[in-house]
């Protein structure tokens, strides 16, 4: 799901601040200059913001009960228990405020995902920090920073490091900064041992612990002697399935135009059928007696229909050039000739002699076991063997990956690396080349052979330097992680493998180009004519003008928290497919179908960065300019409920990382935490050097080296402390996992066998699995001062085995339901070997035309298709409609297990 970015929006008039001290009149960046520091100009910036998410809102409030699959999805297309939610029990015009009283996020955690679940809860850490840091920092550093004695300072600067004029005042920032530096430090100490905690929790739940998936570990890079069974039960104990990938070859190729040509007949039938009923509802109009009930009868059987040859479905074999066919005749042909063929095909391949990739994927008897192999060298030659993932579900498997030799990987990983820093440093020309496009008027008069530009006329030109630059700025920072994700589908073999990579390559860019390319430019373009006059004035003019820029990101959390939350609301991207493009592109009912049931996820590798941008800019001004802080609360805290209500009623999963997006986030706030530090010591010494206060200002600054010190021993220990317990499960969570397990027959006929025992651990009074060696865990204390001391003693009241009795019981103690041998056989094989042919769906027409298509296609395709038009209609405006009360009832719909 894409949201709105503001960054996009005001970083071209930032640019083009830098390239030219004019600046585009009304443009938002503005309001980070002389204007920025005045009370007034921050209201001209925050009352429209504010009236326009107000009427966002508005619109949101009066569309949500018209349109359910928009805002309540979750509430009624069976991704919850059926006796959690009932169809009718949709949120209501109002009734997501009583969802948020009534629901705990532990909601999303038993019925979304993790991944969800810890976004939501990274928001409240933001939330956390924030305002604990307002506590810390306003009641000292507000009056310290008032009386600062600095002449120049106004509006919001007063507060700021900017108005300090007395060295000796450093003391108290140092201090504070210790203080509150050190609380950050605590909590993201605490939340990576969280993290740690209830993955484990969560991956020993019987839920996730009964999928394959949890037990099977994907090794690449095999050696041509071990790709076969035989050899690899030698190597790895208690193995239970094997699948050895498959060269697809052609027959990739194969499936894919077979289904194409199956996608084109549904189109063609359909296109073919609803032209026809919209003639027929012409022609009953034309002759004023409605629809004749004799004529369909006749219709229906003759067998014949009055259509022209003209009238029938077309395409070009190649574009332009290539000769015109009649599309469903064409498609029936090629499904005749490729429906046995790839059948054929894919039993060839399936045959255990036909030639087999350097990929294999090892389903073990116990988690153990898998995690034993994860673990584990298994090959004496490096990069040989490799167990690369586990956990991973089919449909995550980047397939055309897996067989990438090792040194292939590693050259894609390094040109990936390289390219993102080239677009950390480089990025900022195209940037600036469209904010150039703003000041156009001050370049014409400077490059005379542009003056043409002048003849353009003024509404036209206002377009060109007003809505150009923000188009292209915000296409070049749209194309980031696009291009970053695309580099890493070609070595990734998991697609949680690659948004890791994206968050990875994506986050330095947003720091290094939205932050402090713009934080820095900021501050310098402020004091650009006093430096030229006088370059020794530099350092003392940037340590005064520095705190200043961060008027803009006072304005930015506002925007983000009332604008960002507003759109999350009204849900843009779907409102717009179901009102208009829906019903453009949906011409089929298996579309429809497809989209209705279809829910959206966030794209975790280039969202996370974008949140985690705003917490380290909260962070790195939180001495420097605390009010930064209050506003970062309350953006964070419009921001939360925006997306909680997505989460909780419209929101998916489309990649599973098990929460490694949100560890990698929370270790990404750390850069804060560096900025802020470097930053005050910077401030101390420009400031000690220019102010001649001696011993006295040098405390500070020594203090402050010694925080950074501190914290980077920190980041190093609690990195080396926890890179495995992050990674892999610990075994005494895993040492009492039963071993005896039943036949593979008993298992199949249900319960919580599903091919091995019931679940890890020991059942609790209340008949609730929790993990082992916890019988009776400490219950999570109540109260305001029991939170305070659960937050404070995490191993005590947050540990695998509390998280697993208190939050996952009563969500996850279900086993999915048990796999057939069929579904066992085809679980890790390529997709190619077990696609069968696609359903092809019709909606029925009064008139028998579609019957007819039916028969005729069935016909003359043969055996191994599906044909039919059952469930979908044509009502009596020849719209194409179908069963949405129970969409298991489609013919499409399957019930494909939960790998």
């Amino acid at each position: 799901m894409d949201s709105f970015d503001p960054t996009r929006t005001f970083l071209v008039p930032r640019q083009a601040s830098a390239s030219s001290s004019a600046s585009a009149s009304g443009n938002a960046g503005d309001a980070r200059g002389q204007q920025g520091s005045s009370l007034s100009a921050f209201l001209s910036t925050l009352i429209p913001i504010f009236v326009i998410s107000s009427i966002i809102f508005l619109f949101f409030l009066f569309l949500q009960k018209k349109y359910d699959r928009v805002y309540g999805p979750r509430t009624f297309l069976q991704t919850l228990d059926s006796d959690e939610r009932s169809p009718k029990q949709s949120p209501g015009m109002f009734g997501w405020a009583k969802e948020f009283r009534q629901l705990a996020d532990e909601f999303v955690l038993g019925h979304s995902s993790l991944d969800n679940y810890l976004f939501l809860r990274y928001f409240k850490i933001l939330i956390l920090i924030s305002f604990v840091g307002c506590l810390i920092t306003w009641p000292v550093l507000f009056p310290v920073n008032a009386t600062g004695g600095a002449n120049d300072a106004t509006g919001f600067d007063i507060l700021s490091f900017a108005n300090i004029n007395d060295t000796a005042r450093y003391w108290a920032h140092s201090i504070i900064g210790v203080i509150f530096f050190s609380f950050v430090i605590y909590v993201i100490t605490r939340e990576s041992l969280y993290y740690a905690y209830m993955r484990q929790a969560y991956l020993l739940s019987p839920y996730n612990s009964s999928k394959i998936s949890s037990k099977t570990v994907l090794f690449t890079d095999v050696p041509e002697e071990y790709r076969n069974p035989g050899a690899l039960e030698h190597i790895f104990p208690n193995v239970r399935y094997i699948w050895i990938a498959a060269d697809p070859e052609d027959l990739e190729d194969h499936v894919d135009e077979r289904d194409q040509a199956s996608i084109k007949l549904e189109g063609a039938e359909m296109k073919l059928i609803k032209n026809y009923v919209k003639k027929q509802i012409k022609l009953n109009k034309k002759n004023k007696r409605g629809d004749s009930e004799d004529g369909r009868l006749r219709e229906q059987e003759s067998g014949t229909f009055d259509i022209a040859p003209k009238e029938r479905p077309t395409h070009k074999l190649k574009p332009l050039i290539g000769k015109k066919v009649d599309t469903i005749d064409w498609a029936r042909g090629e499904l005749h000739r490729l429906i046995p063929e790839v059948a054929r095909e894919q039993a060839e391949k399936r045959n255990p002699k036909s030639k087999k990739l350097a990929a294999v994927f090892i389903e073990f008897n116990t988690m153990r076991d898998a995690q034993a192999a994860f673990q584990q060298v298994a090959h004496q030659t490096p990069f040989h063997l490799t167990p690369r993932d586990t956990g991973m579900p089919p449909e995550q498997v980047l397939w055309n990956n897996v067989n990438q030799p090792w040194w292939s990987r590693k050259l894609w990983s390094a040109f990936g690396t390289a390219l993102s820093t080239f677009l950390c440093i480089f990025w900022t020309i195209p940037v600036a080349f469209a904010g150039i496009i703003t000041n156009i008027n001050f370049i014409t008069n400077k490059v005379p052979f542009l003056a043409w530009i002048q003849d353009i006329p003024p509404q036209i030109l206002g377009i060109v330097t007003g809505l150009i630059p923000v188009v292209l700025v915000a296409v070049m920072m749209a194309l980031v992680p696009i291009i970053l994700a695309l580099i890493a589908r070609q070595f990734e073999p998991t697609m949680p493998a690659v948004q890791a990579k994206v968050q990875k390559w994506y986050f330095p860019f947003q720091v290094i180009q939205v932050f402090l390319v713009t934080t820095f430019t900021s501050a310098a373009t402020a004091v650009v004519t006093k430096i030229i006059n006088d370059p020794t004035m530099a350092p003392t003019l940037l340590a005064k003008n520095l705190p200043k820029a961060s008027n803009f990101y006072i304005v930015y959390f506002i925007l983000q928290g009332l604008m960002l939350s507003a759109l999350q609301f009204l849900n843009v991207v779907p409102l717009l497919f179901t009102l208009v493009l829906g019903k453009i592109l949906d011409t089929t009912p298996k579309k429809m179908f497809n989209r209705y049931v279809t829910l959206a996820g966030l794209g975790w590798g280039a969202f996370y960065p974008k949140i985690t941008l705003l917490g380290v800019i909260a962070l790195s001004y939180a001495i420097i300019a605390p009010l930064v802080l209050g506003f970062a609360t309350v953006g964070f805290g419009l921001m939360y409920l925006g997306f909680r209500y997505n989460v909780l009623f419209t929101l998916g999963t489309q990649v599973d990382t098990k929460g490694e997006c949100y560890a990698r986030a929370i270790k990404q706030l750390i850069t804060g935490l560096y900025i802020g530090e470097i930053c005050l010591i910077g401030l101390f010494a420009i400031g000690s050097a220019s102010g001649g206060g001696g011993l006295i200002s040098l405390g500070p600054l020594i203090i402050m080296v010694i925080m950074l010190i501190a914290t980077v021993i920190w980041q190093m220990e609690m990195s080396s402390a926890l890179a495995k317990h992050t990674r892999i499960l610990p075994s005494d969570l895993l040492a009492d996992e039963y071993r005896d397990e039943p036949m593979e027959g008993e298992a199949e006929k249900g319960g919580f066998q599903n091919g091995h025992s019931k679940k890890l651990g020991t059942a609790t009074s209340d008949g609730l699995y929790q993990v082992p060696h916890a019988a009776e865990p400490p219950a999570p204390p109540a109260g305001i001062m029991g939170k305070i001391k659960a937050f404070i003693f995490p191993t005590k009241f947050a540990s695998a085995a509390v998280l697993s009795k208190y939050i996952l019981s009563p969500h996850l103690t279900k086993p999915v339901r048990p796999y057939t041998q069929r579904e066992r056989e085809e679980a890790y094989l390529h997709p190619a070997l077990t696609a069968e042919v696609p359903l092809i769906w019709l909606a029925r027409d009064p008139h028998g035309l579609s019957r007819r298509e039916v028969d005729a296609s069935k016909r003359e395709i043969g055996e191994g298709v599906e044909v039919t038009d059952e469930a979908a209609w044509f009502n009596d405006k020849g719209k194409v409609e179908w069963d949405q009360t129970n969409p298991k009832k489609a013919p499409v719909w399957e019930d494909a297990p939960e790998y």
